[in-house]
């Protein structure tokens, strides 16, 4: 499969003081996420950060830029070559504070008021649910930690709104061959990431960014969503987000940053929500017509739509004039997908894609094990009804949706470590894809094929001469002269001789 990546903001609190600032607490979370890691772990490297440049061809400038699309701390442009020539530590700003590049590969670091998990390049759905996974365990072990080392403790939640009208995202990152017009991938693409959230929503109570209606809804970033196509990722925030920063060889590969997703605390839709993506990729880039009867006449509308339809049955309008439910788009985008399932994990995805879609199709409670919206929706329906009122003749009416219990239920729900989600995990009520000793030998383990193995690698073995390390580039200090940038283009390559001999201890 593809080359594919997890982000996660976390929402965080500190139970006891709701006032407390959200950036110290998240800077301080970093903080003992590195105390946790003894010393493996370094600082990131921005060399290859360039958030302005556009798929469609431009560059937005920067003095329009709002600040949160400024990703780059630093103006640094890496020259062409394998190793090149970079200025030591604290000859420019240095917010080693803010982040941590951790020996399993993954960054976790303050992204704006949030801590932020961004996990290792993967190259199997099963592995991206698996250190996405390890992530959470990451975080955890970090707030055990802040509550020794700090006045106070933190809570963390694996959600994407807070209930005030703010959201923050969980993100996916797709390889994608740079020959694919922009503009066909998003075309053709669109349809599949409107309609996936029916198996990869984490459900919400409220509709509306506010909640200003009474309800329940698939997913917690449908009314988030207000453009087709967009260079934002907080403000108009597009369902096909067009940033163009590949981290990798740019006359190769293009990187797709898809940002509509939820953050899901069961595994499937994890597994489903990357895989299914995936293959639709595959499918783009083989050019397959099959895909333009699909195309959505309103996807921001749609997007809506499909997300309040509990039912399944409501009909999108096409392009073509004619209509399907999401169901049917799914079925079709499926049926397409099987002709580029090429290894074993493909096929594990396209077993459980179609075997999640049957459910759904026939009762979607029966798909509460594996869709996350249902399971929440189920768990819901009976506080409902256990707090429903009875009236003179005996007739009961299920707890309103607006009611306060039912808010802080789903909020609840995503609490890391002791939430609603984990408990059902806990008493084996829902699918899991991967094992806790797996899970546990990732926190501190990089994937084997990808170069994320030499990232975390390094940082494990020689944290002593990594100065910095990003996607793209490891910053090493040898010979406490010159820094030397090693640069780590192509992100399946798993090795590099410089840093295998470093990480062999030679």
């Amino acid at each position: 499969m593809r080359v594919v990546g997890i982000e996660t903001e976390y929402g965080i609190a500190d139970p006891d003081r709701p006032q407390a600032n959200p950036i110290l607490m998240s800077s301080r979370l970093v903080e003992a996420c590195r105390g946790c890691a003894n010393g493996h772990t370094t600082r990131w490297d921005y060399g290859g950060e360039d958030p302005l440049q556009d798929q469609r061809g431009e560059r937005r400038d920067r003095a329009t830029a709002s600040a949160d699309m400024l990703t780059d701390a630093h103006e640094y442009r890496p020259e062409d070559g394998a190793v090149t020539l970079r200025r030591r530590r604290g000859s420019w700003e240095d917010p080693a504070h803010l982040n941590a590049v951790l020996s399993n590969g993954a960054r976790f670091y303050v992204d704006h008021a949030h801590p932020e998990y961004s996990g290792p390049e993967v190259r199997s759905a099963r592995d991206a649910v698996l250190w996405d996974a390890a992530g959470d365990r990451i975080a955890l072990a970090a707030a055990a930690r802040y509550a020794e080392d700090e006045d106070g403790r933190v809570e963390l939640y694996k959600n994407n709104v807070d209930g005030k009208g703010s959201s923050y995202g969980t993100h996916e990152n797709f390889l994608v061959d740079r020959a694919v017009d922009f503009s066909a991938l998003a075309s053709r693409l669109t349809a599949h990431l409107v309609t996936r959230q029916i198996f990869t929503g984490a459900g919400r109570v409220g509709l509306g960014q506010r909640s200003q209606e009474a309800g329940f809804q698939i997913s917690q970033r449908a009314d988030y969503m207000e453009a087709e196509l967009g260079l934002e990722t907080t403000l108009r925030r597009p369902i096909v987000n067009t940033r163009d920063e590949p981290h990798a060889t740019r006359a190769q590969w293009r990187r797709l940053h898809v940002i509509i997703g939820d953050a899901n605390c069961l595994q499937v839709p994890v597994f489903l929500k990357v895989g299914t993506t995936a293959l639709v990729l595959s499918a783009i880039e083989a050019d397959d017509e099959r895909l333009d009867a699909l195309v959505l006449a309103d996807p921001v509308a749609a997007v809506g739509q499909v997300s309040r339809d509990l039912t399944l049955r409501s009909g999108l309008p096409l392009a073509s004039g004619e209509s399907a439910t999401a169901l049917e788009i799914q079925r079709a985008l499926l049926e397409i997908c099987r002709s580029y399932a090429g290894d074993a994990d493909d096929a594990l995805v396209i077993a459980r894609w179609e075997a999640v879609l049957e459910a759904l199709s026939r009762d979607p409670m029966e798909a509460a094990a594996d869709v996350e919206w249902v399971a929440k929706l189920r768990l819901l329906g009976r506080l409902r009804d256990k707090h429903a009122t009875v009236d003179s003749d005996g007739v009961a009416t299920p707890l309103a949706w607006d009611a306060p219990l039912l808010s802080a239920i789903d909020v609840q729900w995503s609490r890391l470590g002791d939430g609603w989600a984990a408990k059902l995990a806990a008493a084996g009520q829902v699918s899991v894809v991967v094992d806790t000793h797996e899970v546990e030998r990732a926190v501190t383990h990089a994937p084997a094929d990808t170069r994320a193995r030499l990232r975390g690698g390094v940082v494990a073995a020689r944290p002593d001469v990594v100065d910095a390390a990003g996607w793209s580039s490891v910053v090493l200090d040898l010979d406490g002269d010159h820094l030397e940038v090693v640069h780590l283009d192509d992100p399946h390559r798993a090795s590099h001789p410089v840093l295998d001999r470093l990480i062999r201890g030679a």
